[in-house]
């Protein structure tokens, strides 16, 4: 029960011919087939990159951290809220 006969499979491509029609069918498999190597083309080069970056992580002293700088924020950005307080407290005293 578990294993798909020779029988459920030649229900499967009628039941897709039905729905898709002989000429849609063989649009589908290309553009399948593309998408498959693409992924397989982006996992090779994900994999790829992967290995690099261990080797290079490897050749890499334990004590050459790179020191990150504290970020100061703009003043804009912190004085954004202050005015839109100050603007809908004057537009609710008009009111």
């Amino acid at each position: 029960m578990g294993t798909w006969s020779v029988w459920h499979w030649v229900v499967v491509l009628i039941v897709l011919v039905l729905l898709f029609g002989s000429k849609r069918l063989p649009d589908a498999a290309r553009g399948l087939g593309r998408s498959l190597r693409i992924l397989k083309s982006e996992v090779r080069q994900m994999n790829a990159e992967g290995e690099s970056d261990s080797s290079a992580d490897e050749h890499k002293p334990a004590g050459s951290a790179p020191a990150q700088k504290p970020v100061a924020e703009p003043a804009a950005i912190s004085a954004a809220p202050q005015q839109q307080a100050n603007e809908q407290a004057s537009h609710a005293a008009t009111a």
